[in-house]
């Protein structure tokens, strides 16, 4: 099949170029007997020479070859500008296509000289492509990510529920693993809703539902939810924070955003660390500042944090799915906020986030 399809490719190629020949002959010929008859006309009426019928056909038989051989000169030249301007950037588009088609979707296409037109759907098409590799990327890693946090909450609630079949058990223990099995099951339904959240937020589905509140009680009930967590690695917590800061913006979002940044802060904080919370107003602004003693990150790997699926830190990969800061940052742009960070390897981040802030005589 595909030799036959390469074999019509040909035949149309050769048919292409006859017709190009053809309608360089035509022209040619049209100005070349065009130029004829009026140099012969003024050769006769300035020379008054009878021209006669032998002299006139081998001129004629000259011209007519000398047409032809202008008219393949001119297809071979518009050939070999057809192949470097035309043939060979659509044979790298087609072959990159079959590529991405393949499922290759780190193909890119090198721009060519003198082809703006080329160029610029080049452009597009390694934009698409650049494109296609990020969704494949959230989607391999969305599924292997969603699959582990998935598991741990299905293996405890599986664990304990096997257990509460034992006869003998105590009411007490039937007690603790009933509400073991509530909680999971509570942390399983906010998984799934931050799932959706963040198909949501990914696909511009969202907008801000604003209303007025106190930062600070948020910031407090927020860091409350790792108390488990803090207490079990012995990290110490230290707080700073301002009183009645208001804020008007997304709860919910904003929710998800300091769930973010302390989960990040105690999971790479070791045994021991210590983790601050700040929160001040500098001007407009509320300004709330999350520091931890972990492992840090590099300058280069800073630069590029807030990017989609970016793990600069190999021992953050190991724990970490590259999805949460990208979110937090799609969350800050979608409310208005600012969101920085300052770390040094070996000691630790500070993670700024601005928010624009109520002030009380407003109210």
């Amino acid at each position: 099949m595909k030799a036959r399809n390469n074999a019509g490719l040909r035949v149309v190629k050769i048919l292409q170029s006859a017709r190009r020949f053809a309608s360089f002959f035509l022209i040619i010929s049209f100005t070349v007997t065009c130029c004829m008859t009026l140099f012969l006309i003024t050769f006769q009426q300035t020379a008054r020479v009878e021209l006669t019928e032998e002299n006139i056909t081998l001129a004629a038989k000259l011209t007519f070859g000398n047409v032809i051989l202008i008219s393949l000169l001119f297809t071979i030249i518009d050939e070999i500008r057809r192949w470097f301007m035309v043939t060979r950037p659509v044979k790298h588009i087609i072959a990159a296509a079959e590529k991405i088609t393949d499922g290759d979707f780190s193909v890119q296409i090198s721009k060519i000289r003198g082809g703006d037109e080329f160029n610029l759907i080049i452009d597009y098409f390694n934009r698409m492509a650049r494109e296609l590799s990020g969704i494949e990327t959230l989607r391999t890693d969305f599924i292997a990510n969603v699959s582990h946090e998935l598991k741990t909450p299905l293996a405890v609630i599986q664990n304990y529920g096997t257990m509460l079949q034992t006869l003998d058990l105590s009411d007490e223990k039937r007690l603790l693993y009933a509400k073991i099995i509530t909680n999971s099951s509570r942390r399983l339904a906010d998984l799934i809703t931050n799932i959706l959240k963040l198909n949501r937020l990914e696909n511009q589905q969202i907008f801000p539902q604003k209303k007025l509140y106190d930062l600070g009680e948020q910031l407090c009930g927020s860091l409350l939810n790792f108390e488990k967590i803090w207490e079990e690695k012995r990290i110490e917590i230290s707080t700073e924070i301002a009183d009645e800061v208001l804020i008007e913006s997304d709860f919910e979002l904003l929710e998800l955003v300091w769930s973010n940044l302390f989960s990040n802060a105690l999971k790479f904080t070791e045994t021991g660390g210590k983790v601050a919370l700040s929160m001040h107003a500098d001007g407009e602004f509320a300004v709330v500042k999350i520091s931890d003693t972990g492992c840090g990150i590099s300058p280069e790997t800073g630069r590029h944090i807030f990017e989609k699926f970016y793990q600069g830190d190999t021992s953050h990969a190991a724990q970490g799915n590259g999805l949460g800061l990208a979110l937090v940052k799609r969350i800050m742009d979608i409310i208005g906020g600012e969101i920085s960070v300052q770390s040094e390897v070996g000691r630790g981040s500070t993670f700024t986030v601005k928010l624009r802030r109520k002030s009380n005589d407003a109210n």
